[in-house]
């Protein structure tokens, strides 16, 4: 026993001793992203930082525009099977709930795609590196990364709130095309959909005032949509803003039961 135990310190004792560089050397980094060679792309962005003067002007933040007063409750998705007869039985709960929704998830994950591009009170902010583009997000401090270094979608992505977005520029338009969105995220009031849902985005300044931001989103889905989904979002510049922290469990004084949902006191 004792003899074991000192075999093994000794292993321990030995691998603790080895040069930086050996652990290192060990530890297997990321495979080159698909489309892509090992020495291109965003990681080595060096000699690419001009071509930025050529993207447009989307400094400051961006708050998204308000439905104007009597236009209506907003466009929803066309559902079918099981994810139209899951909505509907949403908003009955919803209804007998006095109109409180409540989510299957914690209170404080954030919505993911597309709904936090659509939040009137939160504004984003854009920043342009080589081969990438960046959205900051204050509401959940959320950052959403769109590649647009050459590379493809991962073959099988893992779902997550903000999925896998790659991009390229067109006069001046940012065309995104997303997958791998998390199926537990809502889209449009109480809808969900499957994991083949893809969203497109083609977002590009206003030709009528260079304030005004537009995103034309597509949203598709073979298996949960009857059809395809669009809708338009605008959002005005506030070109000296600056995000403010977002910190969702402060100030938080509503209890939670012990099956998540939040109790209103």
């Amino acid at each position: 026993m004792n003899t074991c135990r000192a075999a093994l310190a000794a292993c321990i004792a030995l691998t603790l001793v080895q040069p930086a560089s050996a652990q290192l050397d060990a530890s297997p980094g990321s495979p080159v992203p698909e489309g892509l060679s090992e020495g291109e792309g965003a990681p080595y962005p060096k000699g690419h930082y001009a071509a930025l003067d050529q993207l447009p002007d989307w400094g400051g933040i961006w708050f998204i525009q308000r439905r104007a007063p009597g236009s209506g409750p907003p466009p929803q998705p066309v559902l079918k099977g099981k994810y139209n007869e899951a909505r509907e039985a949403w908003r009955a709960e919803v209804a007998a709930n006095e109109g409180v929704e409540r989510l299957e998830r914690s209170n404080c994950s954030p919505p993911g795609l597309p709904r936090i591009m659509q939040l009137p009170q939160y504004p984003y902010e854009f920043l342009f590196t080589p081969g990438r583009v960046t959205i900051n997000q204050e509401a959940w401090m959320q950052t959403r990364t769109i590649w647009t270094d050459g590379r493809g979608h991962p073959e099988d992505p893992d779902p997550t709130f903000h999925g896998h977005s790659i991009g390229h520029w067109e006069d001046g338009a940012l065309v995104v095309d997303t997958i791998g969105i998390s199926d537990l995220l809502e889209v449009g009031d109480g809808g969900r959909h499957s994991d083949q849902f893809h969203l497109t985005e083609r977002i590009y300044l206003s030709p009528d005032n260079p304030d005004l931001l537009i995103n034309e989103m597509r949203m598709e889905d073979p298996e949960a949509f009857a059809e395809p989904f669009e809708v338009t979002l605008s959002y005005r510049r506030d070109r000296n803003g600056t995000l403010i922290e977002f910190q969702c469990s402060e100030n938080d004084r509503n209890p939670v039961d012990e099956n998540g949902n939040t109790l209103y006191l």
